[in-house]
């Protein structure tokens, strides 16, 4: 038996009432809550691991789904421009130089398709285990063995320099728009998603084309990375090829001064 002083004793007055204790009634407050979160807890996740649960679609997996519907949107509107140029020219009204002028014009914006003699470039990360080849050179750092956007620009630049009359990126057409933009170690070129290895296609006259690549600057610093960690470069002859038109939308966005 207790010998506290709040416990009855034999021949003393009577028991006086239990002192109230805060703590304990905290105690049963936390107890209460905890309950009520392990209830939510379960009511939101159903049975499942609410950490790993598949159905919770991660940033990339998002990503790539917006840039596959994205592709199916331009080969929807590729099919709908084909039946709208195909209605147009039954009785448009125009002349002949007319026709041609827009033909020219449509050529020279890149919606149309272009076959020529083409060189190919390909670019790709380095293997992730890479070393430094030569001495001299520090160990790789992780932003060594990966394709950058720099890199990218440095080649379509150096291409569209040495003449090429149409450059195609993966597999889609550039224009006076396009913008390759990479987001850590992928492309992001006209709302889609691709990965390395990156291959650009340009038409034009091959020697003039290579000699524009072996000049750029960029592309000799490039050539560094390439022969010391390990960074892919191919370039090729791919004969006679027939690039794609831009099949994509052409509105332009621009700023406008506020009222």
């Amino acid at each position: 038996m207790s010998n506290s002083a709040d416990s009855p004793q034999a021949g003393s007055s009577p028991a006086r009432r239990p002192r109230f204790r805060p703590v304990r009634v905290l105690t049963a407050a936390v107890f209460a809550l905890a309950g009520l979160i392990f209830f939510t807890s379960f009511d939101t996740a159903k049975g499942t691991n609410i950490r790993t649960d598949a159905s919770l679609l991660k940033l990339s997996d998002l990503i790539h789904e917006r840039s596959r519907d994205n592709g199916a949107l331009e080969e929807s509107n590729a099919a709908l421009r084909e039946d709208i140029e195909s209605l147009a020219e039954r009785d448009d009204g125009r002349t002949k130089s007319q026709d041609d002028e827009l033909a020219a014009l449509e050529k020279k914006a890149g919606t149309q398709e272009l076959k020529g003699e083409a060189i190919s470039v390909t670019l790709d990360d380095a293997p992730p285990d890479a070393t430094a080849k030569l001495p001299g050179y520090p160990e790789p750092q992780p932003d060594y063995l990966v394709i950058h956007q720099q890199d990218l620009q440095a080649v379509v630049n150096a291409l569209w320099q040495g003449g090429a009359e149409g450059i195609k990126v993966m597999d889609q057409r550039l224009i006076s728009t396009s913008a390759v933009r990479c987001v850590g170690n992928t492309l992001i070129l006209q709302g889609r998603v691709y990965s390395p290895p990156y291959r650009i296609q340009a038409v034009g006259e091959p020697e003039k084309l290579k000699k524009a690549l072996a000049a750029s600057p960029a592309i000799q610093n490039y050539m560094v990375y390439v022969n010391v960690y390990g960074l892919g470069w191919k370039v090729e002859d791919d004969g006679t090829v027939t690039l794609p038109g831009y099949s994509g939308t052409a509105d332009l966005h621009y700023a406008q001064p506020v009222d």
